[in-house]
């Protein structure tokens, strides 16, 4: 079992119910001060794992050292979901991992997905749970963050909405499409990046002569401090986006001939564009290329994109569960650290931005 990131070493991991913090005064020493009442309490961390990404949920659990609360959940033959909790989660701090993303290999849609979460808040809310606490590494219509067109809903804004009617007290998600999405809960919503994950993977790597290249406009902020992070240069790619799912890549601002290009961007979803903007950077003279990006949706024609884009890895994290087939140039790294001490800051009433020493928002 790996060492827990907070430094002591790994211990047994222990039920869910079992991870406590110390309790206040018992009923008697109140009583005894004569001055206020306190109620002993141990307050306790309990986790559970949807259906949408059990192995990060399984990753998260051993580095917390606890066991994975048992709950039932199963699409019925008409296409309603269910769940139910094995055990008394009364007075816990109930922390529900579920990305709001298809899982196909347990024939999970991303709506099922988004229902499921629902119903599993709504369940610990009438179980009198004391915090119900969503982990959503990928949280889903993100990309619906405006209208952009007449009549169209803003469907990021509308998920946020029913989280919140159904009984969440707060959400851990990552790399927002947008980070303005924040302001659609009224809740407290943490924002946590896996960019320090991946400028550290890249700088570890040592690639020589490097150029970060953003994919277009909107990321050159992100593009810029992840270029500044591991001391490489920036460029840009010009692209429209006509229709949904549709991208038009034209040149490129700066300079890539004879050097190694890396394109990062938050999402991967068909990879169409990705792999029109690998081959751009490479008809521009660069020697190689490379991608990053947080979440590998892999819609589509995503593999055969990937597959033949020239691209000498893919770096992903395992927020979305990787589908089998995938093509053996990407790599995956975990965000289950990341994520484990962001719940434990959480439940400790810690600070959450310090994880990355308030720099999290930079990105």
């Amino acid at each position: 079992m790996p060492e827990p990131l907070w430094g002591a070493p790994a211990a047994a991991a222990v039920p869910a119910a079992a991870y406590t913090r110390a309790s206040m005064s018992t009923l008697e020493d109140a009583l005894a001060t004569g001055t206020h009442l306190d109620i002993d309490y141990d307050k306790r961390l309990m986790l559970f794992s949807g259906r949408a990404n059990p192995t990060l949920s399984a990753r998260i659990a051993d580095r917390l050292s606890v066991e994975l609360g048992g709950v039932t959940t199963k699409t019925f033959s008409n296409g309603e979901v269910y769940c139910r909790f094995h055990e008394s989660i009364r007075g816990a701090d109930v922390f529900l991992i579920q990305p709001i993303c298809a899982n196909p290999e347990l024939g999970l849609t991303a709506n099922d997905a988004l229902m499921e979460l629902m119903v599993m808040v709504d369940a610990a809310v009438g179980g009198s749970a004391h915090r119900v606490i969503a982990v959503c590494p990928w949280y889903g219509y993100s990309r619906q963050d405006k209208k952009s067109a007449p009549r169209e809903p803003i469907s990021a804004r509308l998920v946020a909405r029913m989280l919140e009617a159904a009984g969440i007290d707060r959400i851990l998600t990552m790399d927002l499409h947008s980070g303005q999405i924040q302001g659609f809960f009224q809740k407290p919503c943490d924002h946590m990046t896996a960019m320090f994950t991946l400028t550290q993977y890249f700088d570890d790597l040592g690639l020589e002569d490097l150029v970060v290249v953003s994919p277009d406009a909107g990321r050159v902020k992100l593009n810029k401090k992840f270029a500044s992070t591991i001391g490489a240069d920036l460029a840009l790619l010009n692209k429209e986006r006509p229709e949904h799912q549709q991208a038009e890549v034209g040149h490129i601002i700066g300079d890539v001939r004879g050097r190694t290009a890396l394109i990062v961007d938050d999402i991967i979803d068909t990879a169409g564009t990705l792999k029109a903007a690998a081959q751009t950077v490479l008809d521009e003279g660069a020697t190689k290329v490379y991608a990053a990006a947080t979440h590998a949706v892999l819609s589509g024609n995503a593999f055969e994109n990937l597959a033949s884009s020239g691209f000498e890895e893919i770096v992903v994290t395992d927020t979305i569960p990787l589908p089998a087939g995938a093509p053996s140039n990407i790599r995956v790294l975990s965000c289950a650290e990341l994520l484990t001490t962001s719940i434990r800051q959480i439940f400790t009433d810690g600070s959450v931005s310090e994880v990355f020493g308030g720099e999290n928002q930079l990105f």
